[in-house]
């Protein structure tokens, strides 16, 4: 059963019922709506899985996950520069109060976001294109991206119209610390994420 399955039916959001439908014919795949766009993802490998760990870890271990803030795998966030338009990061610092900005379709107000992440997978350019200026047109305040493809992590901060004023490229051998405003410090061996990230071969 596919989360979104409680918000039948969207007879008036057809995009969104669309993509509802493909959820439910495809359990494991990541559907999401951007730019009018309805893009499907197929279920992750098993070293994204892994990235995904490692990234998660940090965050929990800095106290990100507790009373103020919480660490959340797959939770839909709403895109306001389109009329149906969602997305699903792989990983998102929120708000504890973030269910209080529920929009519809099981996704959240981007008010309740502090960060959100993506481990690239096939279609890596949706990451490092398509949802920069998505994510920048939701004001999200911090996207992280582990490049898989490139062995690259980036940190996008200060949105600004359909982009970020700053974005940083890091590579292999880095610590980097995330900024504070995501409510704590938090700092990421590039290294040992990328190494993750990479399938492991017999």
């Amino acid at each position: 059963m596919s989360a979104a399955s409680v918000e039948r039916p969207h007879d008036d959001r057809p995009l969104i019922a669309e993509a509802n439908r493909i959820m439910d014919r495809l359990p494991g795949y990541r559907v999401e709506i951007i730019g009018g766009l309805i893009i499907v993802s197929p279920p992750p490998d098993g070293a994204h899985a892994r990235a995904l760990s490692r990234m998660r870890r940090p965050f929990v271990a800095a106290g990100l996950d507790g009373d103020e803030t919480e660490v959340l795998e797959g939770i839909g966030l709403w895109l306001p520069a389109g009329a149906e338009d969602f997305a699903i990061p792989d990983l998102a610092v929120v708000d504890a109060d973030f269910e209080d900005h529920l929009v519809e379709n099981n996704c959240y107000d981007p008010i309740a976001f502090r960060l959100v992440l993506e481990v690239t997978s096939s279609n890596y350019q949706n990451d490092l294109r398509t949802k920069v200026a998505a994510y920048a047109q939701a004001k999200l305040p911090v996207y992280v991206i582990v490049d898989r493809r490139h062995q690259r992590l980036h940190v996008l901060t200060d949105p600004t119209g359909d982009n970020y004023a700053n974005h940083r490229v890091h590579a292999p051998g880095e610590i980097i610390a995330l900024p504070d405003s995501i409510g704590a410090k938090v700092t990421i061996d590039v290294d040992e994420v990328l190494k993750a990230g990479r399938p492991r071969t017999n």
